[in-house]
């Protein structure tokens, strides 16, 4: 029987359904994050803030991942993305009527929006990611026939991509019409995606109900720990983002090293979205079958290299080309990690199982680029990211030797 083709996937219409859904909800995301840190820098004039933006989405979501996946384990989880699109539209649109001083009261002279407000919302969007996360994650494998799933995963990639490249781009665009026309934007995409989600129709299968206890608030982690290879296929990840990571210190590359300014700066950003898009688009053509263990520990040497190369270039195309590189690379091991983890997990246990997976990509991304500043700090943008580049390199020789179980992974 020969494997499924990319047209029998497109064919799959609730997935479909569940793909443009998310690519209209991430889309609206990244707008809305471009928007909120615009707002915040003219209001405060402190990056600090900016950072603390990002800190008080993270920590909320980081509290909470536990109790998402047990949630996305034992409520339709269709019903829990919808419910979080609404909940970020409403966020928008609250955006909008305190940016346009909506109900403030006539001598108010303006709009009430203030920087408390937008890191409270900041911490409504951090509560909402997480329990987005895991629900979203483990809807994918109930939507196509197993033997699709890596050209499902793939494609899933490949539209995330597209969001994280044009979706700050399409912010940034309508922001010169006014933080409230990209506010409104966004309160649209998500209400676009919410429908979509509302319209899906695939068979849950409530479970039995049991007590929430420790022990199934942690069995997520639990399994995770105890199946060697999606272990190390997990940590593998956080640990080459976490020590690889360059983006937090693009812009000191542009401005002191490369000397490219802010459009160079917004080319450096762009450049691993777009290899890893086109990575992405090359795996649901044709997916890896064998050797996949291998090939995420490869694709993981070769981010490292990139690093390297990259820290150490002091060409532009030569960094541009080196950071396209990475995103390929790092696209190769995402979906070796996310199809291995949903593969490995029965239905009853993606939730919790995809909320672990989420604690780790959260960790990875906010300590990676607190280590790449520290370092930095220490020995300069350079040598972090020259031994940002090392410690990769060394976490996946290691990992050949302490994980033989994902080395040896031969098929999804």
């Amino acid at each position: 029987m020969s494997s499924p083709s990319f047209q029998d996937l497109t064919r799959q219409s609730a997935f479909m359904r569940m793909w443009f859904a998310r690519l209209f909800g991430t889309t609206g995301s990244q707008m809305l994050m471009v928007a909120v840190g615009w707002q915040m820098y003219e209001l405060t004039g402190s990056a600090w803030d900016l950072g603390l933006v990002g800190l008080y989405q993270f920590l909320p979501a980081l509290l909470l991942t536990l109790v998402a996946g047990q949630v996305a384990d034992r409520v339709h989880r269709g019903r829990i993305v919808a419910v979080c699109l609404v909940t970020q539209a409403g966020v928008s649109m609250t955006l909008v009527a305190a940016t346009l001083g909506w109900g403030a009261g006539s001598g108010s002279g303006g709009g009430w929006v203030s920087r408390d407000l937008l890191l409270a919302l900041s911490v409504v969007l951090g509560m909402v990611r997480a329990f987005q996360m895991p629900a979203q994650q483990a809807l994918t494998p109930t939507l196509v026939p197993p033997v699709m799933l890596p050209r499902a995963m793939a494609f899933s990639s490949a539209g995330m991509q597209a969001s994280v490249i044009g979706g700050p781009a399409l912010g940034g665009v309508i922001f010169v019409a006014g933080a409230t026309a990209v506010y409104a934007t966004c309160a649209a995409l998500f209400a676009i995606g919410c429908v979509l989600v509302l319209l899906l129709r695939y068979t849950h299968v409530p479970p039995p109900r049991e007590p929430v206890t420790l022990h199934t608030l942690f069995a997520g982690a639990v399994f995770v720990w105890q199946r060697k290879a999606l272990l190390g296929a997990v940590s593998l990840d956080l640990f080459a983002v976490l020590l690889g990571g360059a983006v937090a210190l693009l812009p000191m590359f542009a401005k002191d090293i490369l000397h490219v300014g802010p459009w160079g700066l917004g080319l450096l950003r762009a450049a691993p979205a777009v290899g890893a898009l086109l990575a992405s688009a090359v795996l649901t053509r044709w997916p890896l079958e064998r050797r996949v263990g291998r090939t995420m520990l490869t694709a993981v040497a070769v981010y490292g290299v990139c690093m390297l190369v990259f820290g150490l270039s002091t060409s532009f195309v030569l960094s541009l080309l080196a950071l396209a590189v990475s995103g390929i690379a790092d696209m190769v091991s995402v979906v070796v990690r996310q199809t291995l983890m949903q593969i490995e997990t029965p239905d009853d246990m993606r939730g919790r199982v995809s909320a672990v997976n989420s604690v780790f990509i959260g960790a990875s991304n906010q300590l990676g680029e607190f280590e790449s500043g520290a370092t930095a700090a220490w020995l300069g943008p350079v040598g972090s990211v020259v031994l940002g580049g090392i410690g990769t390199l060394l976490v996946a020789a290691l990992w050949l030797r302490w994980f033989p179980a994902l080395a040896q992974r031969d098929k999804m």
